[in-house]
């Protein structure tokens, strides 16, 4: 009896290790997009259909439900709030505070923000909505 191997070609096209890794680029590319939404603080900002972007570097102002207000990312305390706005207002030619409220937040907080905003010297206010309604 002779045993011996034979080399033969494998004529058929084994699919599964190219599913394998089709799959595991497909779970980490969702993964790290679920990550890269928003980064910073979350708020839920109110909707609006009538909603305009605006990409021109401005102060913003964010206010979250808790009445935490933060100001271009950092928090800060309400009392200091005026002084930090004028030393930025100082840099810009146009004297535009965009404000970032939580929609469940009291209509009472945002206006005191806008106020201090105002009396530091911002002439043009705009409010940060979502797309749809």
């Amino acid at each position: 009896m002779k045993m011996g191997t034979t080399k033969k070609r494998l004529l058929t096209f084994s699919a599964v290790s190219l599913t394998d890794i089709v799959l595991l680029l497909l779970i980490f590319f969702l993964l790290s997009s679920s990550f890269i939404v928003q980064p910073g603080i979350k708020i839920k900002l109110p909707k609006a259909v009538t909603g305009e972007t605006n990409d021109n570097m401005q102060i913003l102002i964010t206010i979250t439900g808790k009445q935490v207000i933060y100001l271009n990312q950092q928090q800060t305390a309400k009392n200091e709030l005026g002084a930090k706005i004028r030393q930025l207002l100082v840099k810009q030619n146009d004297k535009t505070v965009i404000i970032r409220a939580d929609k469940n937040l009291n209509l009472q907080a945002a206006v005191e923000v806008i106020d201090i905003a105002k009396l530091a010297g911002a002439q043009k206010f705009m409010l940060a909505t979502e797309p749809g309604l």
